[in-house]
């Protein structure tokens, strides 16, 4: 199934769950009880968020084995985890924007995993019973920030560096799915979900060793090869084989 956060015109965003191409609203909590509306919306008339704020968003670095080479870096041996802060996040169809202070800034589409039930210590052969769903995301990086920083809160954190959506779909088997990055239409990163480094049970295993949890937390599972920069005016698409395409336009500050 597939839910979102939507608006319908000035009314404030909700969560709603899509049956083909139209929207109900939910009644309830997400991640616990909830009741579905008639889905009688067409999703062309309405404005999507992203679909889920959580309470911290842990990303992991060099995931994938070419991306730690192509940035001259070792291979992990075990998870590097950082944070984004939840201010870093937009919804489909918003501008990525270009702060000042950075000369090269740069795309990362990866698979964003939603936690839907909450854990401490969680077992690798239990963790996908705590997923609640898997979208789109797009790790938006300052590279020559990152850099020169050392540690990767500047540089990963401006605000408009972690594009989500455009929803959550919560029939996916994460193992082998295709993860892609367009830029202005041409292909920049492809790969699949197969050749992450730690697997998505590993990972929550990990992360869940360090810290609690939440529903609605995310988990952004790292980034194939093929990152490049971004400039004004460009348009920007990840798309995971499973779930859609979350596309977000690119300004300056």
């Amino acid at each position: 199934m597939r839910f979102v956060r939507f608006s319908v015109g000035d009314r404030a965003p909700q969560y709603g769950w899509m049956f083909q191409d139209k929207i109900g609203a939910l009644e309830g909590d997400l991640f616990g009880e909830y009741r579905r509306l008639e889905a009688g919306m067409p999703l062309e008339r309405v404005r999507l968020y992203a679909p889920v704020i959580p309470s911290k968003i842990i990303a992991v670095g060099r995931n994938y084995a070419e991306h730690a080479k192509e940035q001259n870096v070792e291979v992990p041996d075990m998870p590097l985890i950082f944070l984004k802060p939840p201010s870093s996040i937009i919804g489909p169809g918003e501008k990525i924007i270009l702060p000042p202070q950075s000369q090269r800034v740069e795309h990362e589409g990866e698979l964003a995993v939603v936690i839907g039930k909450p854990g401490r210590w969680i077992p690798a052969e239990k963790a996908l019973e705590h997923v609640f769903g898997y979208t789109c995301a797009n790790d938006v990086t300052a590279r020559d920030l990152q850099r020169r920083d050392g540690q990767w809160t500047r540089g990963k954190g401006f605000d408009t560096f972690c594009p989500l959506g455009p929803w959550i779909e919560t029939e996916l088997d994460p193992a082998d799915a295709l993860v892609a990055c367009r830029v202005n239409g041409e292909m920049r990163q492809m790969a699949s979900t197969r050749e992450m480094v730690f697997t998505i049970p590993q990972l929550i295993a990990f992360i869940s060793s360090v810290m609690t949890l939440q529903p609605g937390d995310l988990i952004l599972t790292g980034t194939p090869a093929g990152i490049s920069p971004l400039e004004d005016g460009d348009s920007v698409e990840v798309s995971v084989e499973g779930i859609g395409e979350l596309r977000n336009p690119v300004a300056k500050e």
